[in-house]
């Protein structure tokens, strides 16, 4: 399994122009909760929480973020939670409203997102790693914490694979 920093180098290869993390900042979110608001039906009561895939799979993404790092994963946990609050709120609304969010959410989550791949001028991360798609959630936690002056160490791990790559790339012949 690769490491959180080998994830995490990857993806912010693809996400150098602050254009582009900028809409991923917009876009991220409404993806995560657009997938989580169209996952959200059927639930079924379990105690007082409600089951449904949406809960799976954001338990199974959050596995793979506590496999990465427990910390980060325990923050991922945090935004995962809130995600399923709010998507089966919206997936108690009538169907054509909770359509209605759900997939616009995601149309629009994902047009600010090739919106900051055109300003890249690269393709997103998970057309060349389905994982990207996990990614970019926890990319966005990470470019927070180092904002708060958190995870020094990671950030310089990152930035010297990301100079280490460009130095190969500019040197490669054409």
């Amino acid at each position: 399994m690769r490491t959180l920093t080998d994830h995490l180098a990857q993806y912010a290869a693809y996400h150098l122009d602050p254009r582009n993390v900028a809409t991923h900042v917009v876009g991220v979110p409404m993806i995560v909760l657009a997938v989580a608001t169209l996952l959200a039906r059927p639930a079924w009561p379990v105690g007082d929480l409600p089951l449904s895939v949406a809960t799976v799979v954001s338990l199974a993404c959050l596995v793979f973020y506590l496999r990465l790092d427990a910390r980060l994963g325990a923050a991922m946990a945090v935004w995962l939670a809130a995600n399923l609050a709010v998507a089966h709120a919206l997936a108690g609304l009538p169907t054509a409203t909770w359509l209605a969010w759900g997939v616009g959410l995601f149309v629009v989550g994902w047009a600010i997102q090739f919106l900051g791949h055109h300003f890249e001028g690269r393709k997103p991360a998970f057309v060349d790693d389905i994982l990207g798609l996990l990614i970019g959630p926890l990319f966005l936690l990470v470019k927070l914490s180092f904002a708060f002056g958190l995870r020094p160490a990671l950030k310089a791990e990152i930035g010297g694979r990301l100079q280490r790559s460009t130095a190969v790339s500019v040197a490669a012949p054409a």
